[in-house]
């Protein structure tokens, strides 16, 4: 019905305020006939008012009159010239409902949906193909996400600390040297090319570590040429097997940056003496022609007091004097070096640790000559907040932040979102362990590293690139968590295990009654 014009403006008023509001091209009252934009400035004072129609489709009944800057009045009557045109419009009853500001969501996304995962082809032929494709996929093939999601295949480099740290800690029987080579066999062979793999440690104070120098000569040479698995392939990346689109455009990953194919075995070394055994293992090979047997070392320190003596029987600031030199010993054999920085969110026995102490040690140990340093809440107590407030106060320092890496402990169950919630503001580096294996005889009640295959998995599922195989990587997973009689703490590998397992049972069964029906 029409709108009559009252003397009082209130009603058309508020229709043509709500319009000027958002700025955007919509439908009058839901008229599908009649769209415009209109933008007003100076609205409260009612002066100065510009009106830009925009009129999709003709309508006689709607035309909007050029305003005029009215005389110094504020009568009702100096409105009603502007105003007449659109009073007398025929304007559909609201009965209650809301304007709708918004462009239509649900038909784009219907179509985006269906140019993407198109319905399955009506020829029984072709859809027979595409369910014995689906059939002999991946486990990873859960994985397959949009191309237009936030990584844009930048790559995020995985440090894989279960040998070391993963291993380390276990009590009870000593884990044989050939499953620690089968583990780094299998690390390699799904794509991982930084392995820790033990440390030069005294043997009565960590067992588990004792045969590092046996482990060493039997591992794969770190210098040979290892392929990781093309992204572009891997049924697990956002970007493989997905047709492009004129809307989207897939980010593909052409290749994975030239350092993703580099291997390299760091040992831990708590001080000079472990870098002298290092060293004279490194020259019994080079006399025997074989070469190095690793290119990087890793050294250690508290940012608190109270767990460097509990850690190192030494003060943070002695443990730090004591560095330099190892260091430089270490550059000077072409070692690279990199710093664990222990206790940067909570001290097991102190509590909260300030996060310009877990600074300070990071900054000297950059500038000592390490290439990178891990910060390491190792009692698993950080969340996103307590992480970004020790990555802004990093930032704010002037540090480097592509030589900062995170070392999360999955204690609470917030390893996983803290590392994601650093992705975004530049974290580059991720230390992980298979299975979520580890923990800290030093820090009661902590658990173990975030799981390998959780990073990975997230990872992938938001568009980064670490140049890592889910599926092998899964599988070594449950591996080394039989083969120590431990429960695997990946939730990811648990769950993609659990499914292949239940696909492999579904077609030994259909392969059992095809049998039975041939005979």
């Amino acid at each position: 019905m029409p709108l009559k014009a009252p003397n009082d403006m209130s009603c058309a008023f508020f229709a043509m305020k709500a319009t000027l509001r958002g700025r955007k091209t919509m439908s009058l009252f839901g008229a599908p006939t009649l769209k415009y934009r209109a933008f007003a400035c100076n609205l409260r004072e009612s002066r100065n008012i510009s009106i830009i129609k925009n009129i999709t489709e003709s309508s006689p009944s709607f035309v909007l009159q050029p305003f005029k800057p009215r005389s110094n009045t504020n009568s009702a009557s100096a409105r009603m010239a502007h105003f007449s045109s659109l009073l007398s419009a025929s304007v559909p009853y609201l009965h209650g409902k809301k304007m709708q500001h918004l462009v239509a969501r649900r038909p784009f996304s219907r179509s985006l949906i269906s140019s993407q995962l198109p319905s399955p082809s009506s020829n029984a032929e072709s859809e027979s193909e595409r369910k014995a494709t689906k059939q002999s996929g991946r486990i990873s093939r859960e994985l397959m996400t949009f191309p237009s999601c936030a990584g844009r295949g930048q790559y995020i480099r995985i440090v894989e600390v279960s040998p070391r740290d993963g291993l380390q800690n276990l009590k009870g029987k000593l884990v044989p040297t050939h499953v620690k080579k089968e583990l780094v066999e299998r690390l390699l062979n799904a794509g991982v090319r930084n392995i820790e793999v033990g440390s030069f440690v005294r043997g009565d104070w960590v067992p588990q570590m004792a045969d590092t120098p046996k482990l060493l000569p039997l591992l794969p040479p770190y210098s040979a040429s290892y392929t990781p698995p093309s992204p572009t392939l891997r049924s697990e990346s956002p970007f493989s097997g997905r047709p492009s689109t004129p809307t989207i455009t897939p980010h593909t990953v052409e290749r994975l940056p030239r350092e993703a194919n580099n291997v390299h075995y760091p040992v831990l070394v708590p001080n000079m003496k472990g870098l002298d055994n290092l060293l004279k293992l490194q020259e019994e090979w080079k006399g025997k022609g074989l070469g190095n047997l690793s290119d990087e070392i890793a050294v250690f320190v508290s940012a608190t007091e109270a767990f460097s003596q509990a850690n190192n029987h030494a003060s943070v600031e002695k443990v730090l004097s004591s560095l330099p030199a190892v260091i430089n010993k270490a550059r000077s054999y072409s070692l690279r070096v990199r710093g664990y920085v222990s206790c940067v969110i909570t001290d097991p026995y102190t509590g909260p640790t300030s996060p310009d102490e877990a600074v300070d040690v990071a900054e000297r140990l950059l500038n000592m000559g390490c290439y990178e340093v891990s910060m390491g809440d190792t009692t698993g107590e950080g969340d996103p907040a307590s992480w970004g407030i020790l990555w802004k106060r990093m930032k704010e320092r002037g540090i480097d932040m592509n030589k900062v890496a995170a070392h999360c402990h999955d204690t609470f169950s917030l390893a996983l979102p803290s590392i994601l919630s650093l992705v975004p503001l530049g974290l580059a580096t991720i230390d992980s362990s298979l299975a979520g294996l580890g923990g800290c005889p030093y820090s009661p009640g902590a658990t173990g590293n975030v799981p390998t295959e959780d990073v990975v998995y997230a990872l992938h599922k938001m568009g980064y690139e670490t140049g890592i195989d889910l599926d092998k990587l899964v599988e070594a997973g449950e591996w080394i968590a039989q083969s120590l009689g431990v429960r695997n703490e990946s939730r990811v590998g648990r769950a993609l295990a659990a499914r292949r397992r239940a696909r492999e049972e579904k077609d030994a069964k259909a392969s059992n009654e095809e049998t039975e029906d041939g005979m």
